[in-house]
């Protein structure tokens, strides 16, 4: 995939994700989702932390140096606009010059940012899934952002639920199409 692609994809899972932010009403906020242990708003908050992170890990800090300034809740009053401000310094600072070229260092150890750019649109991808079954939106994927997601998670899918942050894989219906195929693999019961 050349880079262009990836940003493109990765700005397009952003933008699936932030298009479910913007569909939660006010009263919606606790109701749980797919992720047992998350309501909407810890969900949406895992994501904005996620995003939080990626301008200072392209700079070349390490997660030492971060600390704990990115725990606890980012959302604060306005859930959507801590959003919004995450997820447009997360865009803007892997679109950058050559901060794909970068390494950075995860908590699994160094990765290239190519690799984390695609890691991190497959997990806005997953959890704009997570959303919409939550607040009842729309929950068909774009098929471009299911065959990335599939390709970023395939390598090490069987090891996910070992991790304790997937639930075990469950086996999709007969003839499923690709996104219900990619769910079961990550734990969704669609």
């Amino acid at each position: 995939m050349t880079d262009a692609t990836l940003l493109s994809r990765h700005r397009e899972a952003l933008a699936l994700f932030t298009e479910r932010v913007h569909a939660v009403r006010p009263d919606q906020w606790d109701d749980p989702t797919p992720c047992t242990e998350w309501s909407v708003r810890a969900l949406v908050n895992h994501l904005a932390v996620e995003q939080l992170w990626v301008p200072p890990l392209l700079e070349g800090r390490s997660i030492d140096d971060v600390g704990d300034a990115l725990d606890g809740d980012r959302l604060g009053d306005d859930p959507v606009a801590a959003w919004d401000a995450a997820e447009a310094a997360a865009r803007e600072a892997f679109a950058a010059p050559g901060a794909l070229e970068r390494t950075v260092e995860l908590s699994s150890g160094p990765s290239d940012a190519r690799g984390y750019c695609s890691q991190m649109a497959a997990d806005a991808v997953v959890h704009a899934w997570d959303l919409s079954r939550a607040i009842g939106a729309d929950e068909q994927l774009p098929k471009p952002l299911v065959e990335l997601t599939r390709r970023e998670v395939e390598p090490y899918a069987d090891s996910l639920a070992s991790t304790g942050l997937f639930a075990e894989a469950v086996e999709p219906p007969a003839g499923a199409d690709a996104q219900t195929v990619l769910l079961a693999r990550l734990g969704r019961r669609v």
